[in-house]
């Protein structure tokens, strides 16, 4: 199967830059960790590829309802994708669940850890700079049912 790139997004809280929208161009799927802000930034994401999008802490107008909590995404090739906003509510263990990733935001901090054999990644925000923290997203290449993660600072 092909190399599949996935696109990394979080906390965009109603802003959506162009430097973010460039970076995520070619992804073959992209994943909003919530703190959306608009739906029109969902509708925006989705013109470049699929959008797996759940609902973060500020999500809290009507359209936002229709936001799961937290949603899995198959990218194909034997490789599950685990979606929330806050890593603190992870309910589950994901390599028991035979998940390779778990996305996440909230923090506003990006990062990348492996525990079990899982991949833990935070694109950090794309939206508005939270005290001295980078504008980041991400990417996931999912080749032959691993995943290689980078992460992406956006100079403004």
């Amino acid at each position: 199967m092909p190399c599949k790139k996935i696109g990394l997004i979080s906390d965009t809280h109603g802003l959506l830059r162009p430097e973010a929208l460039d970076l995520l161009l070619g992804s073959d799927f992209i994943v909003h960790a919530g703190d959306v802000g608009r739906p029109e930034i969902i509708a925006e994401l989705a013109r470049l590829a699929p959008v797996t999008a759940v609902r973060g802490n500020i999500d809290t107008a009507v359209w936002a309802q229709s936001l799961p909590a937290t949603d899995v995404l198959d990218a194909g090739d034997s490789t599950c994708l685990y979606v929330l906003h806050r890593i603190e509510d992870l309910d589950l263990d994901p390599a028991a669940a035979g998940l390779q990733a778990v996305i996440s935001g909230h923090s506003h901090k990006p990062s990348i850890r492996w525990k079990d054999g899982v991949l833990y990644i935070n694109p950090g925000s794309a939206g508005p700079r939270r005290f001295s923290l980078p504008i980041s997203i991400g990417h996931l290449l999912v080749e032959n049912g691993t995943v290689t993660p980078d992460l992406i600072e956006i100079r403004v």
